[in-house]
């Protein structure tokens, strides 16, 4: 009975505790606490000026950090990709992340990259697009910008240029533009995509003269003339220098994905495989630029058990591996090959997890092994 009594009265009183406003507040409080003393926030520092170890200067990553937010995982995703021995990386700055209003810029993320980046001794390629919502109309797609706002792209430019200049010298204008999904779902145009290429040009050299300004990679596609979903990329490259781009470009970007073929399977213009690089850069050597060099920034291959343009993890490894041998000993005309990709900062959960060399949790994959061993060692490696 006495007990009975007791919990009664201990039930009345948690009542009225818990009708007052300042319990409700403290109650709501207390997950932000627990999280709070349980989640610390690491302090991560620079640290010391590093090198990348590598028999290949030639090898190169697809970093993927744009959407990373803790910097503590962006830093390592940079030192595992110096402990791997790529020393380039190409990664992606979406001009609508920084420039949200016209003229006014947040540096904070891609500052945190560049500077990790640069303290590991790695170079950075920067590939920029993605509309912000002020320069395109409503109801179209980031990849959709409208020709009168050409001139707010190109000031990106040169706002993007001047802030990193001396930390990034190369730059990617757009992402495959032969693509509809990538020009905003409308047909693919390389005289339009020319005309904001030169725009871009201009003033990223009046923003440092240095600047090394590359034509944007483009997907290596057999579409059909008149295709709504893309423009073959032979095709679009010679229709560009017919609309007057040489000479508004340093460099040509190229997209190199092997699919289920070796890096030795012979170039053909009715083939997508990792050699159809060298047929880009006869493009430019009958336009007259055989001397200008290009950078393979988009390639590789898939390992995926249930994607049909995948291959076992085996042969992954050993095409990757001949392709950035390829490129240092075959193709004096190739600066560099970024596989895609590195890293995600979460799964996926489809097959583009199969291209990765780490995963979100950072464990390496055999990939990631086996490469570091190449780039100590040599192709000999693991023999």
């Amino acid at each position: 009975m006495h007990c009975s009594r007791f919990f009664r009265d201990v039930r009345l009183c948690l009542r009225r505790v818990a009708r007052h406003p300042l319990f409700l507040r403290a109650l709501l409080a207390l997950p932000l606490l627990w999280l709070a003393g349980r989640v610390p926030q690491p302090v991560v520092r620079i640290g010391p000026p590093q090198t990348v170890q590598t028999v290949n200067p030639k090898m190169g990553v697809h970093t993927r950090l744009t959407d990373e937010v803790e910097e503590w995982k962006i830093k390592r995703t940079l030192e595992m990709v110096r402990e791997m021995g790529a020393p380039w990386i190409v990664e992606y700055f979406p001009w609508g992340y920084y420039e949200r209003e016209k003229g006014h810029y947040d540096w904070t993320h891609p500052d945190l990259v560049v500077n990790h980046a640069l303290a590991q001794g790695l170079t950075v390629l920067a590939r920029i697009d993605f509309v912000p919502e002020w320069a395109r109309p409503e109801q179209t797609t980031p990849r959709y910008l409208p020709e009168e706002h050409f001139a707010d792209y190109a000031d990106f430019i040169y706002a993007f240029v001047k802030h990193f200049s001396g930390r990034i010298r190369y730059v990617i204008i757009w992402n495959e533009p032969n693509l509809s999904f990538e020009w905003g779902y409308r047909q693919p145009d390389p005289e339009a995509y020319t005309r904001l290429l030169q725009a871009a040009y201009r003033r990223a050299k009046e923003a440092d003269p240095d600047a090394v300004v590359l034509a944007a990679g483009l997907a290596p596609t057999l579409a059909p003339p008149g295709s709504e979903w893309g423009m073959d990329d032979l095709e679009f490259l010679q229709r560009m220098y017919d609309a007057g781009a040489r000479g508004f470009f340093d460099g040509v970007a190229v997209h190199a994905y092997g699919w289920t073929l070796p890096p030795d399977d012979p170039a053909d213009p009715d083939v997508i495989n990792f050699a159809r690089a060298e047929l880009i850069h006869e493009v430019m050597a009958r336009n007259g630029d055989g001397e200008l060099p290009c950078f393979i920034t988009e390639a590789g291959w898939n390992d995926h058990p249930r994607w049909a343009k995948a291959v076992p993890p085996g042969l992954r490894i050993e095409y990757t591996i001949r392709a950035y041998e390829k490129a240092l000993q075959e193709w004096p005309w190739c600066a560099m090959v970024a596989m895609w990709a590195f890293r995600y900062p979460r799964p996926a959960r489809n097959f583009q997890d199969g291209f990765t060399f780490v995963t979100p949790a950072f464990t390496p994959k055999p990939i990631y092994s086996t490469v570091q061993d190449y780039a100590r060692k040599g192709p000999q490696a693991g023999e």
